[in-house]
């Protein structure tokens, strides 16, 4: 009798084992749900801008059409708008599976539209916010500019932080206050990384060097928080880009943007926009001859199937 009753325990013992899995489960699924609308909700700013008249009909995810992305990384001031000192273009095409990434360099000298007037392209935010911006670049490149994402990069830490600090190959021995970064392969954290991105004067390549750097960080947070370690940090992740990072981008837009492009981002290529550097009146720009940005023009549009 005795062994009869232990074994009638085992199925209710499993029972209950396999309530709390589930139980578990929602709880997480839920809270999961929660944090992810909440971010997205805290992250989305529509803009009252009329579609690009380079644009000639509007995107249509669903049917995974080419699309761009201005990424602006600013820094905050208080009591002032600040200035995109990161100025980086994405062109996503799900037919060749593939996202060109284009940084401008900040001291480009272009047309800032809207103000009638030719300045440092990083300018353009300071004058007018993301419109202007957005405007500006468009004008620069003569691409259609679909969507924005606006990224605080004191914050930007804390989203490095989430993730569980980020991987890059590193090509130049340099020090920034405390922090050292010798070659090869090196693991940041926030601070770190934030460093390791801003870092300029001591690299013989000037702001170019400094480009590469942020695309090196951006491209290690969009690989550490697509990984499945990243999961069970899911909250720390969603809060850092709810409180730091705006677009454009609906919660609807961005799962069709998971649904129809999620390969294009195995294969990413960087572009160069080569320019001279001069002085006009004692501020430094950077003059992109008419040659350079037609080549830059038409390779962009060329990953956009636009003609």
């Amino acid at each position: 009798m005795r062994s009869k009753k232990k074994k009638r325990k085992w199925p209710k013992i499993t029972g209950i084992a396999l309530l709390v899995v589930l139980v578990s489960a929602v709880i997480y699924g839920f809270t999961f749900y929660n944090s992810l609308t909440t971010a997205v909700e805290q992250m989305h700013e529509p803009l009252k801008r009329e579609q690009s008249e380079k644009r000639q009909k509007p995107v249509v995810l669903e049917q995974k059409d080419p699309f761009s992305v201005l990424m602006l990384g600013v820094d905050e001031r208080e009591g002032d708008r600040g200035r995109s000192d990161t100025i980086i273009v994405l062109a996503v095409n799900p037919n060749n599976n593939s996202v060109k990434m284009l940084s401008i360099p900040r001291d480009t000298r272009t047309e800032i539209i809207g103000k009638d007037k030719e300045d440092k392209i990083n300018h353009a935010y300071a004058f007018g916010g993301v419109p202007m911006a957005m405007d500006t670049v468009e004008n620069f490149l003569n691409i259609p500019i679909d969507y924005y994402m606006q990224i605080n990069m004191e914050g930007f830490k804390d989203l490095v932080d989430a993730v569980g600090g980020v991987t890059v190959q590193n090509d130049l021995d340099f020090s920034v206050g405390d922090f050292k970064y010798p070659i090869g392969e090196i693991k940041l954290n926030g601070d770190e990384a934030l460093n390791y991105a801003r870092m300029r004067y001591e690299d013989p390549r000037g702001d170019f060097g400094r480009q590469m750097r942020q695309r090196q960080i951006i491209q290690a947070v969009i690989k550490e928080g697509a990984s499945l370690s990243s999961l069970t940090n899911f909250s720390n992740i969603f809060s850092a880009l709810g409180n730091n990072v705006k677009t454009n981008l609906s919660f609807e837009q961005m799962l069709d943007i998971q649904k129809n492009y999620k390969n294009a981002s195995n294969t990413i290529q960087q572009m160069e926009i080569k320019s001279q550097g001069t002085t006009m009146d004692g501020i430094y720009y950077g003059i992109v001859s008419a040659e350079e940005q037609q080549r830059i023009q038409n390779e962009l549009k060329g990953q956009l199937e636009i003609n």
